[in-house]
């Protein structure tokens, strides 16, 4: 499941990067509109011939890859509000097919009007959900205890409380003649008849309801025409959701700023989150134990809040990914003053507050209780760049190719970029220990060896071996000879046939 709230387009603040080439490119970073990189700098102010077409190449790129990246059976859920409301429903309707699209929710996400607004007031945004494939099956949401308030059982029915419902159709006895007949009253013997309109079931069906006491006729069986009985351990262990989400059962923006502000000991961090009730119900409908939540506007980190709640109330366990920029705070913020500079420093110390903050609470027996995460930043490859021409090649360029590593690089950098190039989960048990003296990482209880340590030798390599992990990775330069690195390699037929052995 994908959910993202991402910028609104409301002409102030909307600034993002984009390759967006024109041809007056001089005149674009004269005006400060295009750095040296010739990425495009867009203030999207509603003055801009491109107001509404920028947010939707912006929205566009990124719909695309999050359809790539959902599963078969996964949903997307994107907040909105109305100034892009119809663009984002045209954006998500090519990419995922009309066919796909699942629902407007309209979330009231204020409790009360301003009495200065000067218009009408608004009071919703919208959350348009589509579905990577039909294969998507959505999930209930949980019943309250007002619903099941609604069921008694004031006659010691053995099968517990119920409800009762009309027993009489919405269609005429002229639409639908075959339900039209009379039944028996139970109390006084004579016919009763529907009225105008036909009864809800067949005779047969009827003469079954009665045989199995599912009607109900009233206190001292006084009312004329009877009701059925809907069994509470007969309803569906949930309720089916709706477009209508009042702040009532969701949440509303007041009550998201107070959850991230009493995390943060009273200091407004950062302004307009969305309620941890809201993503709650949101990663409950649309998506089930085991699955992975993503959110690529994460923000101050919601989306991984709620998941923790939701996962230690009911048991299940789920992943996430957050992806957020770097962006910079204000500087005249109180986030700010509380030493933030990026709003991505926010988004993981939310992370680990809000995890600490669950487990101090109830937590369901079957919840494996993971709040941990990693953080991972984006950056160049850990190997050296080398664009020489054979014209350009000299002894010194030579002495620099004898180690391939970027200088500075550590064992971890260069072990999640096996992890990466080899597609093996990140998410995966690290375990570091001292063998011999050298720093060797064993991933996922020995799936994968890795030791990235210099002057690596025979001893090492066989003490490694013995392990007999599914891969092996050491660093090309980190061999004490070259004949050690050869022999590392005829170490492992011997005694680990089956390893994958390789050097980078």
């Amino acid at each position: 499941m994908i959910y993202i709230d991402p910028p609104y387009n409301t002409g102030n603040d909307f600034i993002y990067e984009d390759d967006f080439k024109i041809k007056k490119n001089d005149f674009l970073i004269s005006s400060a509109q295009q750095d040296a990189s010739g990425d495009k700098l867009i203030a999207n102010t509603s003055s801009n011939g491109r107001f509404h077409s920028d947010w939707i190449a912006m929205m566009y790129s990124r719909l695309r890859l999050a359809k790539n990246l959902l599963s078969d059976d996964g949903v997307i859920f994107i907040s909105i509000d109305d100034g892009e409301c119809a663009n984002l429903r045209k954006i998500g309707d090519e990419i995922f097919g009309e066919t796909n699209f699942v629902a407007n929710i309209i979330w009231q996400k204020k409790y009360s009007v301003s009495n200065d607004d000067p218009g009408i007031a608004d009071m919703h945004d919208h959350i348009l959900v589509f579905r990577k494939s039909p294969h998507f099956a959505r999930n209930l949401l949980p019943r309250s205890k007002k619903q099941d308030d609604r069921y008694a059982n004031p006659d010691n029915d053995p099968r517990g409380p119920w409800s009762s419902d009309n027993y009489i159709s919405n269609n005429s006895k002229a639409d639908r003649p075959t339900l039209y007949y009379p039944i028996v009253h139970p109390k006084t013997g004579e016919n009763v008849w529907p009225g105008e309109n036909a009864w809800r079931y067949s005779k047969e069906k009827h003469e079954k309801m009665v045989a199995e006491d599912r009607l109900y006729w009233g206190p001292d069986m006084s009312y004329e025409r009877p009701r059925m009985k809907r069994y509470l351990s007969e309803v569906p262990d949930g309720v089916v959701p709706s477009t209508w989400w009042s702040f009532t059962d969701f949440g509303h923006n007041n009550e998201g700023s107070t959850e991230v502000n009493e995390l943060f000991g009273k200091k407004k961090i950062f302004t307009f989150p969305k309620p941890t009730r809201l993503l709650k119900e949101i990663i409950r409908i649309g998506s089930s134990s085991g699955d992975i939540v993503m959110d690529f506007f994460a923000g101050s980190g919601t989306t991984a809040d709620a998941l923790f709640q939701l996962c230690a109330e009911t048991g299940e366990n789920r992943q996430f990914i957050l992806v957020q920029a770097a962006e910079n705070v204000d500087e005249k913020s109180e986030a700010a003053s509380s030493g933030f500079t990026t709003i991505s420093e926010i988004t993981r110390e939310r992370i680990h507050l809000a995890g600490n903050k669950v487990l101090e609470g109830e937590c369901d027996i079957d919840w494996n209780r993971d709040v941990g995460f990693r953080a991972f930043k984006v950056d160049s490859s850990n190997m050296k760049d080398v664009y020489y021409t054979p014209e350009e090649t000299n002894q010194q360029n030579l002495s620099n190719l004898s180690d391939n590593i970027k200088h500075g690089r550590t064992g971890e950098d260069l072990l999640f970029q096996v992890l990466i190039d080899w597609g093996l989960d990140l998410s995966l048990s690290i375990r570091k220990e001292t063998v011999q003296g050298k720093n060797v990482f064993f991933v996922d209880d020995g799936l994968l060896i890795a030791c990235f340590e210099s002057s690596i030798n025979e001893g090492l390599v066989k003490k490694l071996a013995s392990h007999k992990p599914e891969c092996a990775v050491f660093r090309n330069s980190g061999f004490a000879s070259d004949t050690a690195k050869i022999n590392a390699e005829q170490i492992f037929k011997q005694l680990s046939p089956e390893t994958d052995v390789r050097a980078i």
